[in-house]
């Protein structure tokens, strides 16, 4: 039998189990699927250095790493994706308080953070809104540490001119 063929009967056997195993991980019907097939792929691709027989128990064992691998790459990619609620709230604003007594303090602060110029503006949003360093912000720039600590400096002064009294509405939690 060729490489090929020996690899379809290595998955027609297999691939029952395999999607057991990935179906007791993730718990969902579709997701073990998916994880089934990309583990039969990434061994594919290397069957012909990983085959050296039709019963050989090595076999397996690989193939239940690279399941578990493939899993737990798909767990951390997900990390930051949908959480599901068991029931939706009636109106838009129980999800999302774009509309509460803070919308016109954010509207303020973005018609402040407008009257920066562009280089003073990305050096605040870089540093306090996206939380980079100091260093990190001067490469993105293409700029010395000392000058984005300048435009900060004084780009922070201008927005507590501008925002005289809101800004201690912005402070609070």
């Amino acid at each position: 039998m060729n490489g090929a063929g020996d690899f379809e009967a290595f998955a027609a056997s297999r691939a029952g189990r395999l999607f057991q195993v990935a179906y007791l991980m993730c718990g969902d019907w579709h997701q073990a699927q998916d994880l089934v097939q990309t583990t039969l792929a990434k061994m594919y691709s290397v069957w012909g250095r990983l085959h050296r027989g039709e019963d050989d128990p090595s076999l397996d064992a690989y193939a239940r790493k690279v399941l578990l691998r493939c899993y737990l790459s798909h767990r951390r990619l997900r990390r930051s994706g949908e959480i599901a609620v068991a029931d939706l709230p009636d109106s838009p604003t129980a999800l999302d308080d774009r509309t509460g007594p803070g919308t016109e303090l954010r509207l303020t602060l973005v018609a402040a953070l407008r009257t920066l110029p562009p280089r003073n503006r990305a050096v605040v949003v870089l540093r306090y809104l996206e939380d980079h360093s100091i260093e990190a912000v001067a490469e993105m720039l293409g700029t010395s540490p000392a000058a984005v600590k300048g435009l900060s400096t004084r780009s922070l002064a201008r927005l507590r001119e501008i925002l005289a009294d809101d800004r201690e509405l912005l402070l609070q939690p």
